[in-house]
């Protein structure tokens, strides 16, 4: 039952902040509430969407509570919790509290650059110390080191408590392998907004969604649709999409997100550095993206 918590649309929760750069709370519990009125599955918090990595321990800790308490069981809620130094993650799995957390979202370490066997045993730590499943994260344009499918494969076969990867390595040959070969009840989930649908036309599970914070309801209904088989009112879907999902990578994520959802009405568009907002020229494509989306 676990395992099945995670099918579908997660959105990969931001963090709205004010100008001062405070954490803007109330804004947050619109946010919540806003993506889960329009049909998000499950929600992550604190992953690298929400610029918790900008955050200190007791802000991250503070806004895991809130949107626990703000979720209040409606959903599944999938918590970030990774790093670089193996033990530091363990520690911190072993000093958070878990209430009303359904699991946990580790990213493969970076900056380091560990071969696959340092990542394997890495993962194996840090499921041990997790008393919640774990879904790996792997995303090399960030980190600088690739989870390869036979890596991911041994980990799914022999880790208990891994129960499925968020793949942003954008590389479908080797996400196909891995969908191919892995363990009854293993899922993948697309970690890129992009790929969702010929990631799971291939066999995916869903997504962790960055764009469905701004088009929660579009991007829910094109994965369910999708997990039906039904392509035909899906394909229309993805590609009313598209051009704001690019668009809102060009300068990065969550700065293009942001400006998108600044131009909802939803949040300011405020970043804590080293990012800073998209510039005139994105949010101007965003607005014109947004303006023919609306009018489609």
């Amino acid at each position: 039952m676990t395992k099945a918590l995670f099918n579908g649309t997660g959105v990969a929760l931001v963090t709205p902040f004010r100008k001062q750069e405070t954490i803007d709370f109330s804004t947050l519990e619109g946010l919540v509430n806003y993506v889960i009125d329009n049909g998000v599955d499950y929600i992550v918090a604190l992953g690298t969407t929400s610029e918790a990595a900008t955050m200190t321990e007791r802000e991250r800790a503070t806004v895991q509570e809130y949107i626990v308490e703000t979720v209040a069981g409606r959903v599944p809620i999938m918590l970030g919790v990774g790093g670089n130094n193996t033990q530091q993650v363990v520690d911190h799995l072993n000093h958070t509290t878990f209430d009303g957390i359904a699991g946990v979202l580790s990213v493969a370490p970076y900056y380091n650059k560990p071969n696959q066997r340092g990542l394997l045993q890495h993962f194996r730590q840090v499921a041990e110390a997790s008393p919640v499943p774990v879904v790996l994260y792997n995303v090399p344009g960030r980190t600088g080191v690739n989870l390869m499918a036979e890596t991911t494969l041994q980990i799914a076969q022999e880790v208990g408590n891994v129960i499925a990867i968020k793949e942003a390595s954008g590389n479908m040959a080797q996400i196909m392998e891995i969908i191919r070969n892995k363990p009854d009840g293993f899922r993948v989930l697309s970690g890129d907004d992009a790929l969702t649908l010929p990631m799971i036309a291939a066999g995916a599970s869903g997504v962790i969604s960055v764009a469905a914070n701004a088009l929660p309801k579009e991007m829910s209904a094109m994965v369910r649709l999708a997990l039906k088989g039904d392509f035909k009112k899906a394909l229309p879907l993805h590609y009313k999409m598209l051009p704001l999902m690019n668009a809102m990578f060009e300068e990065g994520n969550p700065t293009g997100v942001k400006a998108l959802l600044e131009i909802e009405g939803r949040i300011s568009n405020y970043l804590r550095l080293p990012l800073v907002k998209s510039s005139k020229t994105l949010s101007n494509k965003l607005s014109a993206l947004y303006n023919e989306f609306m009018t489609k």
